[in-house]
């Protein structure tokens, strides 16, 4: 039985999803197609009908992650301290998988 196009968006969006917060958390070199495949479920040899490699799911990955940062983005203007505090709190740093993406993977970029 095939899946319907919806479902086949469905999934690739929870594939994206899990990789944004998984290279966070780990960085780019301490996550397999295999871990993130079998955390969404999948088999590995799925992967292969959502992305061609595996850097088009890093960047997929990367810039879904990128909207994480927005509402810490737009209060700098408003308040720049707060927000800076905000970046550095022990809350940011002890949940990287929802963090700011930039500062995550800068030393695998």
């Amino acid at each position: 039985m095939g899946y319907s196009q919806a479902e086949k968006i469905a999934t690739h969006q929870r594939i994206v999803d899990i990789a944004a917060r998984r290279f966070r958390e780990h960085g780019l070199d301490g996550v397999s197609i295999a871990d993130l495949m079998r955390k969404a479920g999948l088999t590995v040899g799925g992967f292969y009908k959502h992305f061609a490699l595996r850097d088009e799911l890093v960047r997929e990955a990367f810039e879904h992650a990128l909207p994480d940062i927005e509402g810490w983005e737009a209060s700098i203007p408003v308040a720049p301290k707060q927000a800076m505090r905000a970046y550095v709190s022990q809350s940011h740093r002890d949940n990287v998988e929802h963090g700011c993406p930039i500062s995550a993977l800068v030393n695998d970029a």
